[in-house]
């Protein structure tokens, strides 16, 4: 009997090494890596650059295709080369026509925005999806299952209008060891670290002036670390730091886990970083209130969770 094919839809690094470890769990079967993609007219925006804001193009989809290139992984571009059994994605907030018959596992990759207009817009008004960006994760009900990080994070998807059914308790891999990150060689010890945000990136407001300012008044003089987000415009933030606190040290790259293991308090405006800090219980400030973010905090599992969602899989796959 021929083996099944599955199709696992990348899109940031976050994402696509999430799928490459739900992967490691599926070698009975083929599997096949894609970057993030939508239909025709996003498509066709994506290839004129116009996404390079997201994960579906820019550094995004870079980041994405050297990851897989550099694990041997077999890349099937828009899952076009072949017939799925099953379709894998981080994000459900557009569900290309060529899987819209497959059966879907959908894994929660992160943090989500918070609910304004466009959420109801989307919800009430049936508007696409992608235009509230996170705040709508988990509502296009094209799933079988949706794989979600806490009890909490069910919670919070139900009040969405997420079907309760539907969601599934497995934990997600990058977020549900954190131990692991205390073993690292970063060099840097009991720092403030304040990880940045592309929030202007994707055209919301962001006073960074302000940002700065309370990342310094928390730290007191302690030494004080910036780690850019990876979307954003390097050359505008790095100018920003040096001009508002010119005795920091900036990180444009780098594993950021390792940073908040070795921090001693983190700053962030609106991350999945939070999630991280939290479960290492870590002293950290934020937009979010604190109980909300102590209520989200991924369950730990020894890095269990891709292999609970390839058994997921493979119900849809064997029956």
């Amino acid at each position: 009997m021929a083996q099944k094919n599955i199709l696992l839809i990348c899109g940031t690094l976050n994402q696509t090494t999430m799928m490459h470890k739900i992967s490691r769990y599926l070698e009975d079967y083929n599997c096949y890596f894609t970057p993030y993609y939508g239909n025709q007219f996003i498509n066709l925006l994506a290839q004129a650059g116009l996404c390079d804001f997201c994960s579906l193009g820019g550094q995004a989809k870079e980041s994405t295709l050297a990851f897989l290139a550099e694990h041997d992984c077999v890349v099937d571009f828009g899952g076009m080369a072949q017939d799925y059994d099953l379709v894998i994605t981080c994000s459900d907030l557009i569900i290309p026509k060529n899987i819209a018959d497959k059966p879907i596992i959908h894994v929660q990759e992160g943090m989500v925005d918070p609910e304004k207009l466009a959420f109801y817009l989307v919800k009430y008004l049936k508007m696409p999806r992608y235009i509230a960006n996170t705040s709508t994760m988990g509502l296009s009900n094209a799933y079988e299952k949706f794989c979600v990080m806490s009890e909490g994070w069910k919670e919070i998807f139900i009040e969405k209008g997420v079907d309760a059914e539907k969601i599934a308790v497995t934990g997600v891999p990058n977020f549900d060891n954190v131990d692991q990150f205390r073993d690292n060689d970063f060099p840097h010890m009991d720092f403030v670290l304040a990880a940045t945000s592309c929030l202007r990136e994707t055209f919301k407001y962001e006073n960074r002036k302000k940002f700065i300012q309370k990342v310094l008044d928390i730290a007191e003089g302690k030494e004080v670390i910036f780690k850019l987000h990876p979307n954003e415009k390097m050359d505008r933030a790095i100018a920003e730091i040096e001009k508002w606190a010119p005795d920091s040290t900036i990180y444009t790259d780098g594993n950021i886990n390792h940073m908040i293991a070795n921090c001693d308090t983190l700053v962030t405006r609106y991350s999945s970083v939070l999630m991280i800090a939290s479960a290492m219980q870590k002293p950290f400030y934020s937009d979010l209130d604190y109980n909300y973010v102590k209520k989200i905090t991924p369950i730990q599992n020894e890095g269990r969770s891709a292999e609970n969602i390839a058994n997921l899989g493979k119900i849809y796959l064997d029956g």
